[in-house]
């Protein structure tokens, strides 16, 4: 097998590791707050442990296809339980500042030097978790060789290259779905007039 074929046999499987992981940059199961609840809390604070979750579980998902030796294994496994210790302790402790955050905004009488002491807390919280799967992620493409860094950057910027969900194409495919449906139903007008006829004696 040639080497071009076989850069193309790894890019996609590891595509398909990483788009049924969960999609790349989709926050994992935890600590995950929707629109609209907490205090200017988003989608983007789990972004970056997001995605280098998906980027450890896909390497340990295609360990032969990346040629991954056992020490190479063994190192990504130790990065990722301890992205997952300080995910899970952080996002607890997150939980807990949003809580008592909630309970100070509802207090007319709190003191708001106390209400921003707590928001800085869970900012705070949110950068070191941040920090930490940054660093999990530098840390895990410095236990890669060269060649095994190579395949991972040019499967990410395949994926980056891949419409969101929400993205364009997809908002264009519902508009003709909807023109489809208009359509649809204008035709059958005529045939349920007819079946109408019909039925009368």
């Amino acid at each position: 097998m040639s080497g071009r074929v076989l850069t193309g046999v790894v890019a996609m499987t590891v595509m398909l590791g990483f788009t049924m992981a969960p999609a790349w940059a989709e926050p994992e199961p935890g600590y995950s707050r929707g629109p609209g609840s907490g205090y200017g809390r988003g989608h983007g604070m789990t972004r970056h442990h997001a995605s280098t979750g998906h980027l450890l579980r896909g390497l340990l998902g295609s360990q032969k296809e990346f040629g991954l030796t056992e020490e190479q294994v063994s190192k990504l496994k130790a990065i990722q339980l301890d992205l997952d210790r300080t995910r899970i302790k952080t996002e607890a402790d997150i939980m807990v500042a949003e809580r008592e955050l909630e309970a100070l905004v509802e207090d007319e009488k709190a003191d708001l030097a106390a209400i921003e002491g707590k928001l800085k807390q869970s900012e705070m919280l949110e950068v070191g978790l941040r920090m930490a799967a940054i660093k999990a992620r530098r840390d895990v493409m410095a236990a890669l060789t060269p060649e095994q860094s190579q395949r991972v950057k040019a499967v990410h910027d395949r994926l980056k290259m891949m419409p969101d969900r929400d993205g364009k194409d997809a908002g264009m495919g519902h508009g003709r779905i909807k023109e489809r449906g208009h359509g649809d139903s204008s035709k059958t007008e005529p045939k349920k007039d007819a079946e109408k006829k019909d039925s009368k004696p």
